[in-house]
């Protein structure tokens, strides 16, 4: 009988030889666990079914990137540290992500973007952006998910920006056909 570190040499090589590798998850002691498990909760929170949903704090983009859970939705993150997005940039791009997911430089406390056009905002970690701003950017039924970015971030708080009672639920210009 082989040695076991022999035994297993051989049983990678041949699933390398037989085409298998490529299946099997490639487990790093120093890697990160995936943000899927918190995009989903926050998703789910939120109630968005799609739309525009913008990142603030990004960190290293794993969140960002696993915040666009199908074609529905275009995320955008603002991160305040330059290296963070370059970092988040890198993994949004490696995992052929980048055009609909995409990361900027911003230190503003004001956000980028028109009255009610986001239906997502995401705060992770402290943030420099007033409550009120994020509900100005906020379309009317979106919602702002806080979470700590501590080790195992949680979800902390969220916001979903009431309907006014002057609009219904018809989504075309002028209201209808007619």
């Amino acid at each position: 009988m082989l040695p076991r570190s022999w035994s297993t040499s051989f049983l990678l090589a041949s699933l390398v030889l037989f085409g298998l590798a490529p299946a099997l998850p490639v487990l790093r002691a120093d890697e990160p666990p995936s943000a899927q498990p918190l995009a989903e909760k926050i998703l789910a929170a939120a109630g968005v079914q799609g739309g525009i949903v913008v990142h603030l704090g990004c960190g290293d983009g794993r969140l960002t990137a696993a915040l666009r859970a199908d074609d529905a939705f275009t995320v955008h993150a603002l991160e305040r540290d330059p290296a963070l997005v370059q970092t988040a940039r890198e993994h949004v791009d490696n995992l052929g992500r980048y055009g609909p997911v995409s990361v900027e430089h911003w230190t503003r406390s004001t956000l980028p973007y028109a009255d009610n056009l986001v239906n997502l905002v995401v705060v992770s970690g402290p943030s420099s952006v007033e409550r009120t701003e994020i509900l100005r950017v906020l379309a009317p039924g979106g919602a702002a998910v806080f979470s700590s970015s501590d080790h195992e971030p949680q979800i902390t708080d969220v916001i979903v920006k009431p309907r006014p009672d002057t609009i219904d639920q018809w989504t075309h210009f002028l209201h209808d056909a007619g």
